[in-house]
């Protein structure tokens, strides 16, 4: 009886022992398997800051791009603008297809020749009416007519008259018309809303524009004059303070670094966008945008889009 009891206790530990070596070897394999962390290709950059807060941030235009596109679905006709060239405000930046209107504006110019035909066709009964009044009432004897016939002359000169102001205003009602047709018409070109110069065009002649297009048809910013919009985690939000100091790096350029001035911050936190430019690409956190003009040193090239490292806070 002891004896089994002996080989009952040996052989458990035996076994404990045996799955302690074979754990071991599984987590040795596991270890190899795993692949080795290696050093960021680019060293990130070193705080240029005692204390103060860290944010990522992506260059854009001063006042920010303006993403501009048709006022109305309509096909493009031509494209006058090309990426890089700088406009003034009022340039034409597209042209969409305005053959409907401009038929709908014949018809119309037409309807005011029919209507001022109508109105001089009324004056002129309006004055004949008047005058046949105006004979009934030169009469000096008025024993000559009767009441019948001067109320009958008289209601035809009110009828007269009210038949040359609806001729006016059905004259005045077309001319409107052809305005309102030429305004629609000038919308159809659609022009620069200030200077700058273009930074995309995503819309050639031939192609369907429309207002619901995710795309903007062309992105118009101010290229020799970048701004850099940090957006600063809401936790790290009560830290900062306006006219923080700051400076920004650009993604792969550690070495690098720009001082950047104040200009405000966005009082409205917001959810993170990703910074690729899509308004609908976001992730689960908030973020307080804190404005910041860069002056782009001589002989330096940044663009608009590119992603910084920014990094706000006093100096040490």
């Amino acid at each position: 009886m002891a004896f089994v009891s002996n080989l009952v206790r040996y052989g458990s530990i035996a076994l404990a022992v045996a799955g302690v070596g074979m754990m071991s070897l599984v987590f040795e394999k596991i270890r190899a398997q795993e692949t080795p962390i290696t050093p960021p290709p680019v060293k990130p950059p070193e705080k240029p800051f005692s204390k103060g807060v860290a944010a990522t941030g992506i260059l854009e235009a001063v006042d920010e791009n303006v993403s501009i596109g048709p006022p109305a679905p309509a096909l493009v006709t031509d494209v006058m603008v090309k990426v890089w060239q700088k406009v003034k405000k009022g340039e034409p930046l597209m042209q969409l297809d305005d053959r409907e209107l401009q038929a709908q504006l014949i018809g119309q110019e037409a309807t005011i020749v029919v209507n001022q035909a109508t109105l001089e066709i009324t004056q002129a009964q309006l004055a004949k009416q008047q005058d046949m009044l105006d004979r009934l009432k030169s009469v000096t004897d008025q024993r000559a007519i009767t009441q019948d016939d001067l109320r009958n002359r008289t209601n035809d000169v009110t009828v007269a008259k009210a038949q040359s102001a609806q001729a006016q205003a059905q004259l005045e009602a077309s001319r409107a018309a052809v305005r309102q047709t030429k305004l629609l018409i000038d919308r159809m070109t659609v022009l620069a809303p200030r200077d700058g110069s273009i930074l995309q065009v995503n819309i050639r002649a031939g192609e369907y524009a429309s207002p619901q297009n995710r795309q903007p048809a062309i992105i118009l910013g101010e290229v020799d004059k970048l701004q850099v919009r940090a957006d600063v985690d809401e936790q790290n939000a009560m830290s900062v303070r306006p006219g923080m100091p700051a400076k920004a790096f650009l993604k792969g350029d550690s070495q690098t670094a720009y001082d950047l001035e104040f200009v405000r911050i966005d009082p409205f936190v917001i959810p993170k966008q990703s910074l690729t430019g899509a308004s609908n690409e976001r992730v689960d956190t908030r973020v307080l945008q804190v404005i910041y003009r860069l002056n782009v040193p001589e002989g330096r090239s940044l663009y608009v889009g590119q992603q910084v490292d920014v990094f706000l806070g006093e100096k040490s």
